[in-house]
């Protein structure tokens, strides 16, 4: 079953420095959907480690719950989010939401 269009939240402004939590979900996909984030349209990497652009964020991802946590957002880590669930059956993605740093 194809994933429906995920439910996500993000905070509309955080201050420099502070935690900063982006969900999302959707419960129709079987099996069950991976989430993916993107800033600006462009994809955030699970693997902050792994990838040299993303070396200086400070988040976390996970795919299978769709969380996406900055531990100490700064001003580089403003701009729209948006989050894409996806299975086996296709996938579906949220509206782009803002978020200020």
């Amino acid at each position: 079953v194809k994933p429906m269009t995920p439910r996500c939240t993000v905070p509309k402004a955080v201050p420099v420095g502070k935690t900063a939590s982006l969900h999302c979900h959707e419960n129709e996909g079987y099996p069950k959907s991976t989430y993916s984030w993107y800033r600006n349209s462009e994809p955030l990497s699970p693997d902050t480690k792994s990838n040299a652009k993303f070396q200086n964020s400070s988040y976390t991802l996970d795919p299978t719950t769709g969380t996406l946590v900055f531990h100490a957002v700064h001003k580089g880590d403003t701009g729209r989010y948006s989050c894409i669930a996806t299975n086996d059956a296709g996938f579906a993605k949220c509206e782009e939401q803002e978020m200020e740093v």
